[in-house]
């Protein structure tokens, strides 16, 4: 069993799809242990397979479930609804629920994170360890890559992830890999009304994390770069300081996408709280 995404290749690992009440979702398993489910952040190309450099190393030591969010990915999404934080966070519910798992590690970034801490603070009884990477939510502003948001071309993926992506990885190969996705109009309808969900001012006060951080109550690693740009380093300390007994662990010379910028770094640190 094996997965290929670029010139990577995930040993021990299948590409799947589970039934769940809007539909399939994909995913990749990869290993065997403690069932450990990876949420990736919000871009537009994002999906299970933002997590590459990571797969690997950790389903050496525990089962790795890398999803496709709601409206994210090769899945289904909601074609007739609009998006809110209370279906996508319940989506994580019921994906532990579609598999048999009744708790898990959870592992999220940037709007993943947002809404592992959103699970956290609401099913704490269904988490084993939680880990926060660059993760949003505690300042309600909007984001202008959301505001102005436009289909990328397979040159602008290029450009964006050469720097962002280390490892050896084929800039090109990634860059057909993730245009492919981005060629589904219903799933451009879906992101749009994802992004107007999140970036809806009463939407991020609503569902800011700041206040809920205090009754997050499972271990929690908090992990962050020093030069991000987009979630500022102050956030994820002020994450730190407001979740109970958490760790933290900050890279230097790195920013927004710690998992692909830093991956030996980071499987390192997550091995060994997990």
């Amino acid at each position: 069993m094996a997965v290929q995404i670029a010139n990577i290749t995930l040993d021990n690992a299948e590409e799947k799809y589970v039934e769940m009440s809007h539909g399939k979702t994909r995913y990749i398993d990869a290993g065997e242990g403690y069932p450990t489910i990876l949420l990736h952040g919000v871009g537009y190309t994002d999906g299970a397979h933002s997590w590459l450099l990571n797969i690997g190393p950790l389903s050496k030591k525990m089962r790795v479930l890398a999803v496709d969010a709601l409206a994210w990915g090769k899945g289904d999404g909601l074609l007739q609804q609009e998006y809110s934080f209370a279906y996508l966070v319940d989506f994580l519910r019921e994906f532990q629920d579609a598999l048999g798992l009744e708790k898990t590690n959870l592992v999220g970034h940037s709007m993943g994170g947002w809404l592992a801490s959103l699970f956290a603070y609401e099913s704490p009884q269904r988490l084993n360890k939680l880990v926060l990477v660059a993760s949003g939510g505690a300042m309600p502003r909007q984001l202008k890559s959301m505001v102005e948001f436009t289909p990328p071309t397979r040159d602008q993926l290029i450009e964006t992830y050469a720097p962002k992506v280390n490892g050896g990885v084929d800039i090109e190969a990634l860059a057909d890999y993730q245009f492919a996705l981005t060629q589904n109009s219903e799933r451009l309808d879906a992101y749009r009304r994802v992004l107007s969900h999140m970036n809806n001012m009463e939407t991020r006060s609503r569902y800011n994390t700041v206040r809920r951080f205090p009754h997050i109550s499972v271990p929690t690693l908090v992990v962050w770069g020093a030069d991000d740009p987009v979630n500022a380093l102050e956030m994820g300390q002020m994450t730190h300081d407001g979740i109970p007994g958490s760790q933290m662990v900050t890279f230097e010379n790195c920013g927004h996408w710690i998992p692909t910028e830093k991956p030996e770094e980071f499987n390192e640190a997550l091995l060994n709280f997990l």
